[in-house]
């Protein structure tokens, strides 16, 4: 007489819901750790943004393996941030396309002037931002990707230069209600986010792999970057005019991809 162990329901649970769960989980706790952030002393805050940036990495690398797979996911994730540490090189050593600037040391490691942990947050929205683009225009997703993480930065780089991370030497005129911050920036980071969106999404395939989640994880960050920019500039950073700007730019894409998926919506 042969002894059978049923396998099958583990099996599915592994499936179907364990990649749901672990999207889940490292998406909320990017939002957590974020959410403490403006309530820690200076002197937490370094520790924090490092953290910060991982979980947010963490989560856009879960969200594209369950979606799609671990090569998908590792090729995302290389591309993004080699991406960013190329373009970054650049950036420091000849002020183009963002304008004079450099980092200072309390980023930790740096190779060629650029902190380890700047790469890594290239790939912070970057997924998400990927499957927005594709859901609004597969034409145009590179331009739609290039808006949204230029829109994105409208709130990362004023909050980070007032916390010394980096500063900023450029002849170009500030960003129009964000002072400290030189239009130039917006308009390589604009230029850069449609060469990286044209690199992911034409070097990505759109299938997704059999019984994945949905978006929605990478849905709830891009929203709740949305709502947090500007809550935060109004009521923690002192800077109603990036809140303003910010959230105008971003909404432009976040509004109507939030639409489509409502009125698609089972």
């Amino acid at each position: 007489m042969s002894v059978r162990v049923y396998r099958g329901g583990y099996a599915r649970f592994r499936r179907r819901r364990y990649p749901t769960i672990l999207s889940w989980t490292t998406t909320i706790l990017a939002i957590v750790t974020q959410m403490v952030y403006p309530l820690m002393p200076d002197n937490r805050l370094l520790s924090l943004t490092f953290f910060v940036v991982a979980t947010f990495a963490l989560a856009g690398l879960v969200q594209a393996w369950s979606t799609h797979g671990t090569k998908y996911a590792a090729t995302w994730f290389v591309a993004t941030a080699l991406f960013g540490f190329i373009v970054e090189e650049i950036g420091v050593h000849s002020g183009w396309p963002f304008g004079e600037y450099a980092y200072s040391d309390s980023l930790g490691p740096a190779i060629g002037g650029v902190p380890i942990v700047v790469p890594l947050a290239w790939a912070m929205l970057s997924h998400p931002i990927l499957v927005l683009s594709r859901r609004i225009s597969r034409r145009w997703a590179p331009l739609v990707f290039g808006w949204t993480i230029m829109a994105w930065d409208l709130f990362l780089d004023p909050l980070m230069v007032d916390a010394g991370r980096w500063t900023w030497n450029s002849e170009s005129r500030d960003i129009p209600f964000i002072t400290g911050i030189p239009l130039s920036n917006a308009a390589g980071w604009l230029l850069c986010g449609v060469a990286l969106g044209a690199i992911l999404h034409w070097g990505l395939p759109r299938e997704h792999r059999k019984s994945a989640p949905s978006s929605a994880a990478g849905d709830v960050i891009l929203g709740w970057t949305l709502f947090s920019g500007v809550i935060g500039n109004l009521f923690f950073f002192n800077r109603p005019g990036t809140a303003l700007v910010g959230g105008l730019a971003l909404g432009i894409t976040l509004v109507p991809y939030f639409f489509m998926i409502w009125i698609t919506r089972e």
